[in-house]
């Protein structure tokens, strides 16, 4: 513990040293770095010096990993989480390949509880481990820019699932929302990739939304909106995901070619106890209805929620109240057992 305290002393001034501005011969503004470091303990001469170099590599890692510009100490936990990631990696490399990637898709419904549309969500079904949670596989896959492919096999899989559903009187009219990383929305080809999967597919473009959070739109932001029009152009449309989770600027906002906003369920889930996020549900309906956006509403799971976002404007919804993510074999299931299918 002594050891610890010392040399994480000694770290804290050397990082600080580094912070300090610098000038370069012939420039006129100063410079600044920051530095991130990473330790490791040791006692005797039980490890060798490869393997101290290694441990204190984790931690510079995991110093980097927590915002840079800070101190991490090497623990046994640390590798053990490295080991499982290098694990992960390395079994999604090959989901695509081995058909382990699927699509559930769960409802969204208009006001009269007529199904209106899905979205379209990605689950990873592992050999012998199950389902993994996207909030694990998704980041590790932006990372490693394996969501380039993983994002092309979703449009092309939504694509033909929409070719599927126009055959079907049930569902010819649905909607099918896919969620797009900023990674894959800036790849310079992303728009031939969106029209030549519509060309193949046949499908009437109206009928595909793509979801986008902020931190996509509001990332060169004068490109986006570029690319934004010439994927409307092809008649498909766009909703801002999460929104109100982030920074968004209402300048840019009606600036962009949205055609739908989507209510964090942040906001959703304690709608009708706390009354900050009532005031800030009711100023996103009453913005949105300004700016002439559709609104939808996620995370929905109580029929207070929707008795409260109806009220106030909202007509359209998703959540556990009306359906859980499923596979679409049990899409058709939902179809004909649902007693409002046909009511409007």
């Amino acid at each position: 513990e002594s050891a610890a305290r010392q040399a994480e002393m000694i770290a804290e001034k050397v990082r600080l040293a580094l912070n300090q501005p610098y000038a370069l011969a012939g420039v006129e503004h100063m410079h600044q770095s920051t530095a991130s470091i990473g330790m490791t303990l040791f006692h005797g001469l039980d490890d060798s010096t490869d393997v101290l170099l290694k441990q204190a590599d984790v931690a510079l890692y995991q110093a980097k990993d927590a915002g840079r510009n800070r101190l991490r100490f090497f623990n046994p936990a640390m590798q053990a989480a490295i080991d499982t990631r290098t694990a992960m990696e390395n079994a999604l490399r090959n989901a695509l390949s081995q058909n382990e990637l699927h699509l559930y898709y769960q409802p969204q419904v208009d006001q009269y509880g007529q199904t209106i549309g899905a979205e379209a969500l990605l689950r990873w079904q592992r050999p012998g481990i199950g389902i993994v949670s996207p909030a694990q596989f998704i980041p590790l896959a932006e990372e490693t820019g394996l969501i380039l492919p993983i994002g092309a096999w979703v449009v092309h899989s939504a694509c033909n699932q929409l070719m599927a559903w126009a055959g079907d009187s049930r569902t010819c009219d649905l909607q099918l929302a896919i969620n797009v990383s900023a990674r894959q929305f800036h790849q310079a080809d992303f728009v031939a990739q969106i029209a030549a999967c519509i060309a193949r597919s046949g499908i009437n473009p109206g009928r595909l939304k793509l979801e986008l959070t902020e931190s996509v739109v509001l990332e060169n932001v004068e490109d986006v909106i570029s690319r934004m029009q010439e994927i409307k152009a092809l008649g498909v449309g766009f909703s801002l995901d999460d929104f109100g989770t982030g920074y968004s600027s209402l300048s840019y906002l009606k600036r962009l070619p949205l055609d739908q906003v989507k209510i964090d369920q942040s906001f959703v889930r304690d709608i009708t106890v706390d009354p900050n996020d009532a005031a800030i549900v009711r100023a996103i309906l009453a913005m949105s209805q300004s700016l002439g956006l559709n609104v939808i509403a996620e995370g929905v799971e109580t029929q207070a929620q929707q008795d409260f976002l109806h009220a106030n404007g909202c007509t359209a919804f998703q959540g556990y109240l009306f359906g859980k993510p499923m596979p679409i074999s049990d899409w058709g299931k939902r179809l004909s057992t649902s007693p409002l299918q046909n009511e409007k």
